[in-house]
């Protein structure tokens, strides 16, 4: 309880990570993911994990396109949604929280797809309390812009 008597004031000193602690759980995060049936079904590949930077590659694949060449637009969101989600994890302070969700994504398709990789990026640009901003990109093989995004994910 708080001085005043009201509602618990947090967790304790005892109960905090430390940092190595953080940076483990942090570190998981990628795997995790990979693990979750539809991540693991779309083959999403982690690149580059870095604090507040991410990068992801799906590879080509014709039961996730339109018509055997174009990624369905879908499926480039959901790509888009998740390297998001990754780089909120990033540099995340569990001491915050554990329970994510998305809160709202913005998307635009400025192109198709013309077969290849698609690959995707990440980059927070605010933290607060529990949402996180970030912005995404997603791209083919020669960086070409298919669609860019905004997302507001939370961790409470």
């Amino acid at each position: 309880m708080s001085a005043e008597g009201g509602a618990p004031a947090g967790p304790g000193p005892e109960h905090l990570l430390t940092e190595d602690e953080q940076r483990q759980r942090r570190a998981a995060m990628p795997g995790i993911f990979a693990r979750t049936p539809y991540v693991a079904w779309l083959g999403l590949v982690v690149e580059r994990y870095e604090p507040d930077e991410v990068a992801t590659r799906l590879p080509h694949r014709v039961d996730l396109t339109n018509d055997g060449t174009v990624f369905h637009g879908g499926v480039v969101g959901s790509v888009m949604d998740t390297t998001g989600a990754l780089a909120a994890f990033s540099n995340h302070d569990f001491d915050r929280g554990a329970r994510p969700s998305t809160v709202s994504m913005a998307l635009q398709y400025v192109a198709a797809s013309r077969g290849g990789d698609l690959l995707c990026r990440a980059r927070t640009v605010r933290r607060a309390r529990e949402l996180i901003f970030s912005e995404i990109a997603a791209t083919d093989e020669s960086g070409r812009v298919l669609a860019h995004g905004l997302q507001t994910y939370r961790i409470a």
